[in-house]
């Protein structure tokens, strides 16, 4: 069980309070797809994810960013238990869909980056990426929880 200090609990949410899910996901997840271009095995349903172009247009990534965004909601919601919160999920993921548990923490990255560039240092600086960073690795290990 991670353990939170009240900064971190206060960081988290706040920060979260800030973030337009409709925005931040999409771009998180269209980045994961460009910059590490073998994440896109796991959309090949969804159609044309051919080119950079074809990533940034595509609603279904668009869609499925948001969705991300409501499991870290999820988690958010969640601070005290994120990994029961996720079991379901993990399984899913390493079961079902097979995802490399890698793909987790490159996506907890973009978020960070996507994060970052929209928020600057006087929203996102050192101490509440400090607490971000924290809750993305909780994140990520809950939902590599499964591959152990």
């Amino acid at each position: 069980m991670v353990e939170w200090t009240d900064a971190e609990r206060s960081a988290i949410k706040t920060l979260w309070g800030k973030i337009d899910v409709a925005e931040i996901g999409p771009q998180a997840l269209t980045r994961l797809m460009i910059v590490y271009p073998w994440t896109q095995r796991h959309f090949s349903s969804f159609g044309n994810i051919s080119t950079n172009a074809a990533i940034l247009g595509n609603e279904k990534v668009a869609e499925h960013g948001r969705t991300v965004m409501g499991g870290l909601d999820r988690a958010v919601q969640n601070l005290d238990d994120i990994k029961n919160a996720y079991t379901l999920l993990s399984q899913k993921h390493s079961e079902i869909i097979h995802v490399d548990p890698d793909n987790f923490r490159l996506l907890a990255e973009c978020f960070s980056i996507c994060v970052g560039i929209k928020f600057g240092p006087k929203v996102f600086n050192a101490n509440v990426q400090e607490a971000w960073q924290k809750f993305l690795a909780v994140v990520v290990n809950a939902l590599g929880r499964q591959y152990h």
